[in-house]
């Protein structure tokens, strides 16, 4: 641009500048330089190929089943009007989509990554295990697991139990925690009758035989210090 300010003489600034003499005209008459960024156009350079009967139908197939990709979409729209929609509209259709999906289209869950670290925590929970279907001498075997695991590193011990009862928590608890060699600071489980039982208000209250357990295995409960029962005091362990 210097050099067209000097004589302005386009052509030779344009062969200094290592560029077409066009180029240089074109950049001349913006009177930008190449590097300089041209703002983004607002405007179509062609007639949109979806028309508004068109999209409207496809609206109402993402109302039925938001998850449609628009290739999907534009092959049944090409089904529907023979001849009428390319190939070459996907692109088209797919901008129209993602644009849908964001102003129109369902709520997105929101999840919480949850941040676990070495040695921090192990949870405990009872889960079925009849609909595996094990049988013995021919018979199905009824039966629940009490299922124990490390977060972090996905860590699992399983034990056979009959019912949610204390003794069997135990049981599954000091199998792991042996089996291990070391135990957790934290250990967390489920609502079950095990672990706590209900209050008058509807609230959950945690059993003084799984708090005792899990003191003797020298872990907490949740995230608060364990409340000793061994020399009678009340604590207040209400979750």
């Amino acid at each position: 641009m210097k050099e067209i300010h000097k004589d302005g003489a386009v052509g030779r600034a344009s062969e200094r500048a290592g560029m077409d003499r066009k180029t240089g005209r074109k950049y001349a008459s913006l009177g930008k330089l190449p590097r300089e960024p041209v703002a983004p156009r607002a405007y179509r350079t062609r007639e949109d190929p979806i028309d508004e009967a068109d999209w409207a139908w496809v609206e109402d197939q993402l109302r039925g089943a938001p998850s449609f990709e628009a290739k999907t979409l534009l092959e049944m729209l090409q089904e529907r009007r023979p001849g009428v929609h390319g190939d070459g509209q996907v692109r088209t259709l797919q901008r129209r989509v993602r644009r849908w999906r964001a102003t129109m289209g369902p709520d997105k869950d929101v999840f919480f990554a949850q941040q676990h670290r070495p040695g921090e925590a192990g949870q405990t929970e009872f889960t079925h295990g009849t609909e595996l279907g094990v049988t013995i001498t021919g018979v199905a075997f009824a039966h629940l697991l009490c299922h124990f695991v490390l977060p972090y590193s996905n860590w699992e011990w399983v034990t056979v139990c009959v019912s949610e009862s204390i003794a069997a928590l135990r049981r599954g608890v000091q199998g792991a925690l042996f089996r291990l060699g070391h135990h957790p600071v934290w250990h967390q489980t489920d609502h079950s009758t095990a672990a706590t039982h209900e209050l008058h208000d509807g609230d959950r209250d945690l059993n003084r035989d799984y708090a005792s357990m899990i003191a003797h295995f020298g872990m907490k409960l949740q995230d608060m210090p364990l409340v000793s029962f061994l020399d009678g005091t009340e604590g207040d362990i209400r979750r």
